[in-house]
């Protein structure tokens, strides 16, 4: 009896692999992925001080404050 290996075409892999990054990536990255994020652009113009400390989301800031984008990235800003 001969033993019969059936494999997938080589283009099957590669292609798969390529569709499942491009819906990581449209979903944010593999960081992001599965939690929703968006990140309004603030309503003031920050001081430049602010710039130093970016952050990634409202839970990043200390109370009070919210991330929001400005210029020079993201940056905690006060909600006064």
């Amino acid at each position: 009896m001969a033993l019969v290996r059936v494999r997938p075409p080589h283009a099957v892999l590669p292609t798969l692999l390529l569709c499942v990054l491009l819906l990581l990536q449209s979903q944010g990255g593999h960081r992001e992925w599965g939690r929703m994020k968006e990140i309004k652009d603030c309503t003031k113009r920050p001081h430049i001080y602010m710039c130093k400390n970016p952050c990634e989301s409202d839970r990043s800031c200390q109370a009070n404050n919210i991330c929001c984008s400005a210029f020079c990235g993201n940056v905690c800003m006060s909600l006064e």
